[in-house]
């Protein structure tokens, strides 16, 4: 797993698997968001089995999928919501950690 980080409070990776949870907890996140939709490609674990496992290690989770290329306000303004809502530092994962970004900065832009 590849974390990057985009600010102090807000990273990004690639797909992420259960056994991932231990090493963002560890590292000091205390919420993560999806931003890819379930069977975008076959094999890639489900945000449900993400979220049980996330909140298992008393971690907030929060699911908001899209798919690349096609955000829509109503997508940015639900993750303007969750990062109002949910503490940080935030941990998010897409399939390659840009739409996760992306969202992120529109997220952002959209705040003012």
């Amino acid at each position: 797993m590849d974390i990057r980080q985009v600010t102090d409070a807000y990273a990004v990776s690639a797909q992420i698997a259960v056994d991932d949870i231990k090493t963002i907890k560890d590292a000091g996140y205390r919420s993560i968001i999806c931003n890819r939709p379930d069977d975008e490609q076959p094999g890639q674990p489900s945000a449900a089995d993400i979220a049980v496992a996330a909140e298992a290690a008393d971690l907030v989770f929060r699911h908001i999928p899209f798919v690349s290329g096609q955000m829509t306000e109503d997508d940015v303004q639900k993750m303007v919501e969750a990062l109002d809502e949910i503490p940080g530092p935030v941990f998010a994962y897409c399939r390659s950690g840009a739409r996760s970004t992306n969202i992120y900065m529109a997220a952002k832009q959209a705040k003012g």
